[in-house]
């Protein structure tokens, strides 16, 4: 069973979504692919998962570094779960590329190349916003491209952690 709670943050209200392994998706309220790993059967109830999810946006938003991870149930390809790992690497105030992640993964595969659309793709597609940190990932000439929850929020998110 899965199911909801809702985040009213700073950029809007948001959508949390857990099971019982842990959080599987956050998503800003209709954004691209929302709901995206949410069940066609679901209940609204704040579970241990989404509380610790709250708190850790609360902390986020307050403008500090959370010192803890909520328990995340990440569902995805295998491809995409290798990038959204990658993602949960990139530290907070820090910015990596599209290109970057392609790199890691050629090594990880033992490829010659990587299409960085590929990447862009399992990026955009991340179910857990903020705490995957999809909105650290950047195009190649330092513009703000492809954020789910909107470019303006990828800059207000970049802005707080003074990323940009």
């Amino acid at each position: 069973m899965q199911y909801t709670s809702y985040y009213q943050s700073p950029l809007g209200k948001m959508i949390i979504a857990s099971d019982n392994i842990g959080i599987c998706g956050i998503w800003f309220e209709n954004q691209k692919y929302f709901a995206s790993t949410l069940k066609e059967v679901f209940m609204d109830l704040d579970t241990n998962y989404a509380d610790q999810a709250k708190n850790w946006l609360d902390i986020y938003f307050s403008g500090k570094i959370p010192d803890f991870m909520p328990q995340l149930h990440l569902i995805g390809t295998p491809f995409q779960l290798d990038v959204w790992n990658i993602l949960l690497k990139i530290p907070y105030g820090h910015t990596t590329t599209y290109g970057n992640i392609s790199q890691e993964l050629v090594k990880k595969y033992h490829k010659e190349h990587m299409s960085a659309q590929a990447v862009g793709n399992a990026v955009g597609r991340n179910p857990i916003s903020i705490i995957v940190p999809c909105h650290r990932v950047i195009g190649a000439n330092g513009k703000l491209t492809g954020y789910a929850g909107g470019l303006d929020r990828k800059a207000k998110l970049l802005s707080l952690e003074r990323a940009i």
